[in-house]
């Protein structure tokens, strides 16, 4: 095992302790073994005016792009090992976005017929990804009528296909415990590349695997960490009504049987323009290019940082990689379309070198 140590000193005079960094990346079997050990990058100039101290995640490392490698991963295994998938099987999930390119990923792998079932708000570059995978694009073009949403119109056809075809299998990423089970180890990469010196983490809550693993994983080790969970403007997940929402990757419009709302230390709400600011932020102070909860989290953790005790530690999940957004979050004709003047871009030495 390699090690790498990060100095760290945070910004007015408050000296931190010299953290260990553990790397396991090295030579893998198959792609599907290089999911995971991501590493822990700290945000030093975007948090330069605090007193404590953020580390990043980088989902975005994982094969597929993506935090939603893990769970894919995990619940295809599983059922492979338990006999619920059998040689040239079909998967049918629905997913807009990470999830289902993770588990297209995996499916070619294992040499399985994926069927997605996506809806209108499924970006161009994603479908893309996905039909690149080899896997079957399924398209719900109207909202339910009871509802007027698309997750729950997504579902029934995933029902209704998982019924009709022969040897399929539906995953249920929504209420599958081996979604939240893949987080154990995101949990534990994280402690233990930090000696356990995890005061808050910070994680976008959307079928809530993410939330329910590594919460499990504080609680059953007696951490000290607190979780914050970072929402969606207009999802349910903690309450409220459900509204118009323009970002995917965090929020719901339904509550998923892995979301348990006590889980979560605290909930903080993010809109769109929060994303997409977080995300404008990120890239312009960090130079990391990530997707859109990306973004809510790093607003998040703005909107609280007063709260935050100083000296701390936290640990921020970025999710996903911005390619994926390169037509709607860093697309100024799109932001302008939707936000008008309301968005205004970080001021950087280049973008402000005029003023």
């Amino acid at each position: 095992m390699n090690t790498m140590i990060v100095k760290t000193m945070t910004p007015r005079t408050i000296a931190a302790p010299t953290i260990t960094v553990k790397s396991t990346r090295g030579v893998a079997d198959n792609v599907l073994d290089t999911i995971g050990r991501t590493p822990l990058v700290r945000l030093r100039r975007l948090y330069a005016d605090c007193d404590f101290r953020v580390f990043a995640k980088l989902e975005s490392f994982n094969p597929g792009g993506s935090l939603k490698d893990r769970p894919a991963h995990n619940v295809i295994r599983k059922a492979l090992s338990q006999g619920l998938i059998t040689p040239g099987g079909t998967i049918v999930e629905s997913s807009s976005g990470n999830m289902g390119i993770g588990l297209a990923q995996v499916c070619a792998f294992y040499n399985l017929r994926f069927i997605c079932v996506i809806d209108p708000k499924t970006t161009a570059q994603n479908i893309n990804i996905l039909k690149a995978y080899g896997a079957t694009v399924d398209l719900v073009s109207e909202p339910d009528p009871n509802t007027g949403e698309f997750l729950q119109a997504r579902i029934a056809r995933v029902k209704e296909l998982s019924e009709t075809i022969p040897n399929s299998y539906w995953p249920n990423q929504y209420s599958n415990f081996a979604n939240a089970e893949a987080h154990f180890e995101t949990m534990r990469e994280i402690t233990e590349a930090l000696d356990c010196n995890v005061d808050y983490l910070f994680c976008a809550v959307s079928t809530c695997g993410t939330m329910s693993g590594c919460a499990n994983y504080i609680r059953r080790h007696g951490l000290k960490t607190k979780l914050w969970a970072v929402d969606a403007m207009g999802s349910v997940l903690f309450g409220g009504q459900p509204a118009k929402r323009l970002i995917p990757g965090h929020g719901a419009s339904i509550v998923p049987k892995l979301c348990v709302p006590h889980l979560a230390d605290r909930h903080i709400r993010v809109t769109d323009l929060d994303c997409i600011r977080g995300c404008r932020d990120l890239v312009s102070h960090e130079s990391i290019l990530a997707g859109g909860s990306s973004g809510g989290i790093v607003s998040a953790v703005e909107k609280v940082k007063g709260d935050i005790r100083r000296g701390s530690t936290c640990v921020v999940v970025l999710p996903d990689r911005g390619e994926r957004y390169l037509d709607t979050i860093y697309s100024q004709e799109w932001v302008r379309k939707h936000f008008g003047d309301q968005f205004q871009e970080p001021c950087t030495s280049y973008n402000c070198a005029a003023d």
